[in-house]
């Protein structure tokens, strides 16, 4: 189960840094102020018509979607307090997840009671 949990979050950080650093066109034509073409990364195509200087119907419009360029956060920028914070934080994190090796057996130190009695003759009940 921790295994498939850390794919999946693998995964939607992969996703995450994916689409932060993506950058992208939406080109949109619009003739006589309705849409008539969309598209994405590509330019729109136009309606066909005929475009004059006087009788301009017809209009592009393109939204730029700029993503990152460096995903490298300066680390220089925090002060001492703040790196130690970070590290401790980190440290911990990690260590809540570890399995514990030890095992403590209390009853270890102590003997079996000794039996008396055949308790499960005494109560007539027996496994079949």
């Amino acid at each position: 189960m921790k295994k498939i949990i850390h794919k999946i979050l693998a995964f939607f950080m992969a996703l995450t840094v994916l689409m932060s650093t993506l950058s992208f066109t939406v080109s949109m034509h619009y003739c006589q102020g309705e849409l008539v073409d969309t598209a994405v990364f590509q330019k729109a195509h136009d309606c066909g018509m005929e475009m004059s200087d006087k009788d301009n119907c017809c209009d592009d419009k393109e939204i730029k979607i700029e993503g990152q360029d460096e995903l490298k956060l300066p680390v220089a920028d925090l002060n001492l307090d703040q790196q130690v914070f970070v590290i401790s934080f980190l440290h911990s994190y990690i260590k809540l997840f570890e399995a514990s090796k030890e095992r403590k057996e209390s009853f270890s130190n102590y003997p079996p009671p000794l039996i008396v009695k055949q308790i499960f003759k005494l109560d007539e009940t027996y496994l079949i």
